[in-house]
């Protein structure tokens, strides 16, 4: 799978069947003469044989080749990337599209409820391996950890190991980079909050399957990081590692992730500002895990982002079971977006009868799909827009939301 991508490095994930050493060769695609070759990594059951390897230095804006080495031995199969391109002072940003999604439950008979299976659709991960995007962002619940698997590492790692072992998934992975976040089902049992017991061990399953570029960043517990892909700024937050049980007053992001997100966004120079974070922040039906059932929270950061007057801030979510896309005005007249992307397998359904007050356009979609995110435009005039594909990558629905 691919990582990270920066103009001087990316991160490959690779899982091996077995223990054993592993290494990447990896050559400009015009020059395979510049040939170079990564550190051996030793691959360990400890932690599911996985390893994420920096392939660096590399020229910007640069399309590389690489090889996977198991052991001494070459694996036949050729993969490719390229590097961010070094646009700035020189030209516009470069146009690019991604993809959100979440809710991936695959299933696996003897450890699932009895009845029909939860999981659906595998193939809408090959419809997304078609699609022209520089990357993906999974939004949480990217696998779902059954009642056998999270009171132990063996379990947690299998689920982890079994999610990501679907055929129908492996082009996605290797075609474009991977940026993940995670939800409940991902970090622990449903609905759970910051007093599982195994969140260590969740967190660490987490950093050995997904390839971000930071974990806790600037101290910040559970796995909040950040990326900027060409002028746009991604933030992925944890709304699980000191999450309270559910009130009014409690919170879900905690104070010191709110204090470093607002500052990053306060300092940002980017054109848009990606808040990526498992449930639902402007819809303000106090229901589910909706962050209104922790008003005061909410309320907090949507004044924060009103009172230092931060623009082009758009929400990425998922959860819900449901896509759609939510617009919010602050009393001084910033406009928020709220794209949310679910689910990928999972069971969907219509929640049309919930009152969403900023529900944008009857944009509410009830079955499997995902996201495409574009953004293009000159520098000082970049256009936002979101188009919601079906399993069979069918256009459901597209919005512009800026330009």
């Amino acid at each position: 799978m691919l990582g990270y991508n920066t103009m001087r490095e990316v991160g490959v994930w690779l899982q091996l069947e077995n223990q054993g050493y592993v290494t990447i060769k990896y050559w400009p695609k015009a020059n395979k003469s510049n040939m170079k070759i990564s550190e051996t990594f030793y691959v360990e059951s400890y932690k599911a044989n996985t390893a994420t390897i920096a392939v660096g230095p590399l020229e910007p804006g640069t399309e590389y080749e690489y090889i996977v080495i198991v052991t001494d031995q070459e694996l036949d199969k050729i993969y490719e990337f390229e590097t961010q391109k070094l646009w700035q002072w020189r030209e516009d940003p470069p146009e690019f599209s991604f993809i959100a999604g979440s809710c991936v439950y695959i299933n696996e008979e003897r450890f699932d409820r009895p009845g029909k299976p939860y999981g659906d659709n595998y193939s809408i991960f090959e419809k997304i391996a078609e699609e022209d995007a520089s990357f993906m962002i999974w939004l949480g619940d990217n696998n779902y950890l059954r009642d056998a698997d999270w009171n132990s590492r063996s379990g947690i790692y299998h689920r982890y190991s079994h999610s990501r072992n679907v055929k129908e998934m492996q082009p996605l992975l290797s075609k474009m980079h991977h940026y993940a976040i995670w939800d409940d089902h991902d970090y622990g049992p449903n609905d759970s909050d910051g007093t599982f017991w195994g969140k260590n061990i969740t967190r660490e399953a987490f950093i050995d399957f997904w390839a971000n570029p930071n974990y806790g960043v600037n101290g910040v517990k559970g796995i909040t990081g950040t990326f900027t892909w060409n002028d746009c700024q991604y933030y992925l937050l944890d709304n699980r590692w000191d999450r309270t049980p559910q009130s009014s007053e409690g919170q879900i992001l905690g104070d010191d992730q709110i204090t470093w997100l607002i500052d990053a966004l306060r300092t940002s120079k980017a054109s848009f500002n990606f808040i990526c974070v498992g449930g639902q922040v402007l819809n303000d039906v106090a229901k589910f895990e909706n962050h209104a059932v922790f008003g005061a929270e909410r309320k907090k950061l949507l004044h924060l982002i009103d009172d230092y007057n931060i623009p082009n801030v758009v929400f990425l979510n998922g959860d819900r079971h449901h896509s759609e896309v939510s617009r919010y005005e602050t009393p001084d007249g910033q406009i928020i977006w709220e794209i949310t992307s679910s689910s990928l397998t999972s069971g969907a359904y219509d929640h049309s009868d919930e009152p969403n007050s900023f529900r944008y356009k009857n944009s509410m979609i009830g079955e499997n799909n995902y996201a495409i995110i574009s953004v293009s435009g000159k520098r000082k005039d970049r256009k936002l827009s979101v188009e919601f594909k079906d399993a069979k990558g069918k256009k459901i629905k597209k919005y512009k939301l800026k330009g």
